[in-house]
């Protein structure tokens, strides 16, 4: 909290370099929450750089009560739910996302794991769209469910069972996304 202050002053002060060093320092999170909600890497960016746009213009007049970490990834859920709400979250092929990093060694992992992300990936965006942002604020962002509860305006408990009910039909899908038959 003490960074997050110093941080700030500077960028009140103009300091290009402290905004550099928020940049740096939130944009692979921020970039992996927005992916993980819109499932499209280019409308990702798309967010990570309207977010980072807003907040160079509002730098100077600042006035962050929570943490700098928590205020960037309350403007990327806001942004995610405008284009959401806009119904401009197209799906595209998880192949034009990208490729997954595996930090084994083979190939053969390497395509287990891709298929699994895959899987996990396709199962995620075929939950309910509350549920989905709970379950990736706080497993991506690393958010308590009593912040994610004041980010959505919902109760504790409307938290946990969103991210309860999330995980069943996450685990539903999958279950039968490597279901065989046999």
């Amino acid at each position: 909290m003490l960074e997050d202050r110093r941080i700030l002053k500077r960028l009140r002060e103009g300091d290009g370099e402290a905004f550099c060093f928020v940049y740096e320092k939130y944009k692979d999170s921020l970039r992996t929450i927005a992916a993980s909600m819109l499932h499209d890497a280019c409308a990702a960016e798309d967010v990570l750089q309207d977010v980072f746009v807003a907040f160079a213009q509002k730098a100077r007049q600042l006035h962050i009560k929570s943490s700098l970490r928590h205020y960037l990834i309350t403007a990327v859920v806001n942004r995610v739910r405008d284009q959401y709400r806009r119904k401009q979250v197209h799906a595209v092929e998880l192949d034009r996302v990208g490729p997954v990093c595996s930090r084994s060694g083979g190939p053969d992992s390497r395509i287990v794991a891709d298929e699994s992300a895959r899987a996990l990936a396709h199962a995620l965006a075929s939950i309910p769209f509350e549920q989905r942002e709970v379950i990736v604020l706080h497993l991506k962002g690393a958010l308590t469910f009593r912040e994610i509860a004041r980010m959505q305006n919902i109760t504790l408990s409307t938290a946990h069972g969103r991210y309860r009910y999330g995980l069943k039909k996450l685990r539903t899908l999958l279950d039968g996304e490597f279901d065989d038959g046999s």
